[in-house]
C-alpha cells in the first residue's frame, strides 16, 4: 500500500524534539485520517525506536499526547511517539455518531465486514499496514525494525490483538486498562455485531483471549489496572487474560493498583514504567 502525502497541521518543540499534529487521505478508511507524531531530538541525527499506542473510546490523536505525560521520558530515551485517531470522522454512515461507543471515536480497531460499515471502518488495516508505510515514508528517523505497541481501554485491547497476530511488526507490548475479552462484554459485543455481524467466529479474531491461546507473544506482556475502575467489572475482566496467558503459557505482568480508575491521572502515573518496558525490548 503506498501511503499518500500528508499536511501538518501544527508542530511544537517539546523536550528539544518535536511534537506534530497530521493529517492524510487514507485509503484504509476512505477519507481524511488524523495522527500525532513525536519526534525525540535524537531523530534528527539517526534512527530511533518507534512506539505506538491506540487510544480508548471517545479519544482522538491529540489524548494521549496531551494527557499522558510521556514526551519527557521519551526525549530521554530516544523513542519516537505515534498515536492515530481512533476511528473514521467523515465516513457519513448512517448513525455512526448516535452513542459514543460504536461509531466515531469508537472504531475498535478491526477491520469491518458488515454493511456499511466496511467500507470504511478498517482502523485494524489502518494500523497495522497503512500507519507503518506512512512513517516509513515521510519519518524517516522512524525504525520500523524497532516497533512496539500499547494502548488504554479500547486502545489497549486493539494494542493486544494486534501485538499478539503480528509480533513480527511489534517487538514489544503493553496495555492500560484493556478490553481484554471483548466476546464476553458489552462494549465489545456491541461493537463486534455491528462491525462484524453475528457470526461469532468473526469475533475470536479480535478477542485477546482467544488469541494468546492460538498463538504467544514472544516477550513479556506489561498490564496496569485500577482497582477503582469502575469499567472493571462488567467490560474489562482482567481475571479472564489472566487464565488464558496460564493456559497458553504466555508471559504476563498484571499489575493491580488500589485506588485508581479508568482515566489519564492513572496512566500517567504508571507511563514511565510502560516507556522503559518498550525501551528495554526494543534496545535501547
Amino acid at each position: 500500500m503506498k501511503a499518500n502525502a500528508i499536511d501538518t497541521i501544527s508542530a511544537h518543540k517539546a523536550f528539544d524534539g518535536v511534537q506534530g499534529f497530521y493529517s492524510h487521505e487514507s485509503e484504509s478508511c476512505r477519507g481524511q485520517m488524523k495522527f500525532s507524531v513525536y519526534q525525540p531530538p535524537q531523530a534528527t541525527s539517526g534512527k530511533v525506536p518507534v512506539l505506538v499506542y491506540l487510544a480508548g473510546l471517545t479519544c482522538t490523536e491529540e489524548t494521549f499526547m496531551i494527557k499522558a505525560g510521556a514526551q519527557r521520558l521519551a526525549s530521554e530515551l530516544g523513542m519516537m511517539l505515534v498515536a492515530p485517531d481512533t476511528s473514521p470522522r467523515h465516513a457519513a454512515v448512517a448513525g455512526e455518531s448516535d452513542s459514543w461507543d460504536f461509531g466515531v471515536g469508537a472504531g475498535f480497531y478491526v477491520d469491518a465486514t458488515g454493511h456499511p460499515w466496511s467500507a470504511a471502518y478498517n482502523m485494524y488495516s489502518y494500523v497495522v499496514k497503512e500507519l507503518p508505510a506512512i512513517l516509513a515514508e515521510h519519518f524517516p528517523a522512524a525504525d520500523l525494525s524497532r516497533m512496539g505497541i500499547f494502548g488504554h481501554s479500547m486502545g489497549g485491547h486493539g494494542a493486544l490483538t494486534i501485538g499478539l497476530k503480528h509480533p513480527e511488526l511489534f517487538r514489544s507490548l503493553s496495555a492500560f486498562a484493556p478490553i481484554v475479552a471483548p466476546m464476553t462484554c458489552p462494549w465489545g459485543q456491541k461493537a463486534f455485531t455491528g462491525y462484524l455481524g453475528t457470526d461469532q467466529a468473526q469475533w475470536k479474531a479480535y478477542d485477546a483471549c482467544q488469541l494468546v491461546q492460538q498463538s504467544c507473544f514472544p516477550g513479556e506482556i506489561l498490564i496496569d489496572q485500577g482497582t477503582a475502575d469502575k469499567f472493571l467489572v462488567e467490560q474489562l475482566k482482567p481475571e479472564l487474560f489472566v487464565a488464558a496467558c496460564k493456559t497458553a503459557g504466555q508471559s504476563l505482568n498484571l499489575r493491580m493498583h488500589d485506588g485508581y480508575d479508568h482515566g489519564y491521572y492513572f496512566i500517567s502515573t504508571f507511563m514511565e514504567d510502560h516507556l522503559r518496558h518498550h525501551a528495554k525490548a526494543l534496545g535501547k
